[in-house]
């Protein structure tokens, strides 16, 4: 499944667009960023509620397919500019974490 994919199937709402033809390969859930940073794998939609500089560095570190914020939670200013600069999509949903990742759960059966 690609980023594109998964954002027409859960009908995610854009704040920035990377490459919407990365491969998705799984999910991971969490907000301690270097928990993620340690954990995730490359190829996981990262689910969190954290919108700041810092999440935009941990997806590229981490090599993930795209970040989407739950809960409609806010990516500021500053890590926007940083996700446009590095390429990296960012998506929001207005669902909660464990709803969206039950979604991607059943998405990545298929």
């Amino acid at each position: 499944m690609t980023v594109q994919t998964l954002m027409d199937a859960l009908k995610l709402t854009v704040l920035t667009e990377g490459d919407l033809s990365a491969e998705v390969t799984g999910c991971y859930c969490g907000d301690l960023l270097s928990w993620v940073m340690s954990r995730a794998e490359a190829g996981d939609v990262w689910l969190t509620v954290m919108g700041n500089i810092n999440s935009v560095g941990v997806a590229v570190l981490a090599d993930i397919a795209c970040i989407v914020l739950t809960e409609n939670a806010a990516l500021d200013a500053e890590a926007k500019q940083r996700a446009i600069d590095n390429d990296v999509t960012i998506l929001t949903t207005g669902d909660n974490t464990y709803v969206t990742a039950a979604k991607i759960y059943e998405l990545l059966k298929e």
